[in-house]
């Protein structure tokens, strides 16, 4: 039982729900124009969590193996660091989380495509493995991007145009002008997420060499641009909502922004590293409320 709890543990699972917000969203806007089917939605779904899984791992592996978990860091322990997992056992983990992910994957794109889609069979499948290899370069490998600084951009592009966009196209076959604005409100309040992780490790990251972008821009301008990806997410939000509205529920979203506004102001009043922490989950699942709210609230009628 203790060993079934440290897998768990390994697989952050408070990570799960931010993978798989904007399926949600996408779900209830091919809902809202008649494209929605559910064998589509729970694979991807699974093939979502699938990625996220392989991505925590492989996470874990990376800093674990490069020493970058340590004494220093302030989250709570990983796998490697705890020394409750080996990294031969991670990286066996790793290599079953991968075939996983292609089997969920390749049911995913046949199932929405199959073969009169080609090349969207195709471009899908290709985008499916370079998530897997994104999931696990971010910390892994003399290369890692994750040590580099362009974690952001690759939470961005995954979490926000890939899960909404492009969960949309697996409904609807096309584009949907609709997908753009929320897309990229996850992708932000998505990549703010990552931003105050590294925020809360920024001291013990640049101590093992490890160069995030809130290592590259220092306290005070890594506040200034938490602040702007979470000022911006709330400014699209709304005119996404305005654009949109169907009814005075496609606005339910708005109460979102009490949280995240509070978020902010203890943020920006924060001096001490450690009561960053709890925010993480705060700021995840308020994230994830603000796609849910957005979608449903796009489907309830007047």
């Amino acid at each position: 039982m203790q060993n079934i709890s440290n897998w768990i543990s390994a697989m952050r699972l408070r990570t799960l729900p931010l993978s798989v917000a904007g399926i949600i969203l996408a779900a209830c806007l091919a809902h809202y124009n008649g494209v929605f089917k559910w064998h589509v939605f729970v694979l991807a779904i699974l093939t979502t969590l699938s990625f996220q899984i392989l991505s925590n791992l492989a996470n874990d592996y990376g800093d674990g193996v490069k020493g970058t978990d340590n004494e220093d860091r302030i989250g709570p322990q990983r796998a490697i660091q705890s020394g409750k997992i080996s990294p031969n056992e991670l990286m066996n983990a790793i290599k079953i989380n991968i075939v996983l992910s292609i089997m969920f994957a390749f049911a995913l794109v046949f199932s929405a495509f199959g073969v009169k889609h080609f090349f969207l069979t195709l471009f899908f499948f290709s985008l499916g493995i370079g998530s897997i290899i994104a999931a696990i370069r971010y910390t892994m490998g003399e290369d890692a991007y994750g040590y580099k600084g362009f974690g952001d951009f690759f939470v961005f592009v995954f979490f926000g145009l890939v899960s909404v966009i492009g969960c949309y196209v697996l409904f609807a076959k096309q584009i949907d002008h609709i997908t753009i604005l929320p897309a990229i409100t996850i992708g932000l309040l998505s990549t703010a997420v990552l931003n105050l992780n590294n925020m809360r490790d920024r001291l013990s990251d640049k101590k093992a060499n490890k160069i995030t972008l809130a290592v590259k821009l220092g306290e005070k301008n890594i506040k200034l641009y938490h602040n702007i990806l979470i000022v911006l997410a709330i400014l699209l939000s709304g005119l996404f909502g305005l654009l949109y509205y169907t009814s005075p529920y496609s606005l339910i979203f708005i109460i979102t922004y009490i949280p995240l506004l509070l978020h902010l102001i203890r943020v920006n009043r924060n001096l001490d590293p450690k009561l960053l922490d709890p925010e993480l989950k705060k700021l995840a699942l308020t994230t994830v409320l603000l796609a849910i709210l957005i979608g449903v609230g796009h489907l309830l009628p007047f």
